[in-house]
């Protein structure tokens, strides 16, 4: 399992839409209390270990970061101090961040750039707002402002160029519509803060959260009322989940547990593996569209691993003696 050390606590992680053998890190001093960020654009080596392509400071920590879906070299962080910042890989170090928006008035917390109409990303923050944002304008075009508390999560949907969903620490997920004035769905999915939330590559309509209850929930939301499935293993708040690009029923996810777990919604047994290779919290996790079964995590470690994950039974995934990544069953 290669393995790339930072020099601060990661935060996030996100492979490339473009090279199947890049990924970028977010990290931040000081578990992101306090201190400086640090913007790490790593690439992977078949026959060698993780290298630096790119790093860009910040005197701030890095809370997430996306790719632009449209530019290969353009990437956006947000930042502890509220900003958003742009960096563009095929220019100098001296000449990024190429624009830094600063519109939210306390911490920057997630960043997601639409896959469908290309030029546009969200930002959402601990100002209780979603921001939205195209790469030409050096101002916002709309602000959502409906939750009550801490946004730590707004993400596009994968269909629909219009659509997203946000997930705050006021124990619901909002559904949006950007022709809409307000929001058009209030889904209160769990009785303790939201972390994180994701759609479904393959069903436009499924919607994943976790939750600081240890849990992660599956909802459809063309019937809310009750969730599809719920999710249960972690042993702490459940801070990312991702739903894979390859496989409609799988996700993963990374909690306060220090581990990073795979699922298989759609059975009844869906715990069907775990990493258990952080020794701090587990706090990011990304799954590559590009090379099926390409999974990277990052946590307060200090740590980046980068493992290809097998659809089979019987696997083995080792970071070291005694460390390893167990399949429960097979997934065929």
């Amino acid at each position: 399992m290669p393995v790339f050390k930072t020099p601060f606590n990661g935060y996030a992680v996100k492979f490339s839409p473009f090279y199947e053998n890049r990924l970028a890190v977010a990290t931040a001093q000081n578990f992101g209390i306090l201190g400086n960020g640090r913007l790490h654009v790593l690439d992977l080596n078949p026959s060698g270990p993780i290298t630096e392509f790119a790093s860009f400071d910040t005197a701030d920590g890095v809370y997430d970061l996306a790719w632009s879906e449209s530019h290969d070299s353009l990437l956006v962080a947000a930042v502890a101090d509220g900003s958003i910042k742009l960096y563009d890989l095929a220019l100098p170090p001296s000449s990024n961040p190429i624009r830094s928006l600063h519109e939210h008035t306390r911490e920057a917390h997630s960043a997601d750039y639409n896959p469908v109409r290309r030029d546009s990303f969200l930002s959402s923050s601990w100002d209780d707002t979603v921001k939205l944002w195209t790469i030409d304008r050096p101002t916002s075009v709309r602000t959502f402002k409906e939750h009550a508390y801490c946004v730590y999560s707004a993400v596009w949907n994968p269909r629909h160029a219009d659509v997203f969903a946000s997930a705050s620490g006021d124990c619901t997920v909002r559904i949006w519509d950007v022709r809409e004035p307000g929001s058009t769905m209030i889904l209160p999915a769990h009785e303790l803060e939201i972390l994180s939330c994701d759609w479904n590559k393959y069903d436009d309509c499924i919607i994943a959260t976790a939750s600081v209850d240890k849990s992660i929930k599956v909802w459809d939301v063309r019937s809310f009322r009750v969730p599809v499935a719920v999710l249960n293993g972690h042993g702490y708040a459940v801070r990312k989940v991702k739903f894979s690009p390859h496989r409609g029923n799988l996700m993963a996810s990374c909690s306060y547990d220090m581990t990073i777990c795979l699922w298989d919604y759609m059975v009844e047994d869906a715990l069907i593996g775990r990493y258990d290779h952080h020794t701090e919290f587990a706090v990011g996790v990304d799954m590559s569209v590009l090379v099926e079964g390409l999974l990277a995590s990052t946590g307060w470690d200090e740590l980046v691993y980068v493992c290809n994950w097998p659809y089979g039974i019987g696997v083995i995934c080792s970071k070291h003696e005694g460390h390893a990544f167990k399949w429960n069953k097979t997934l065929d």
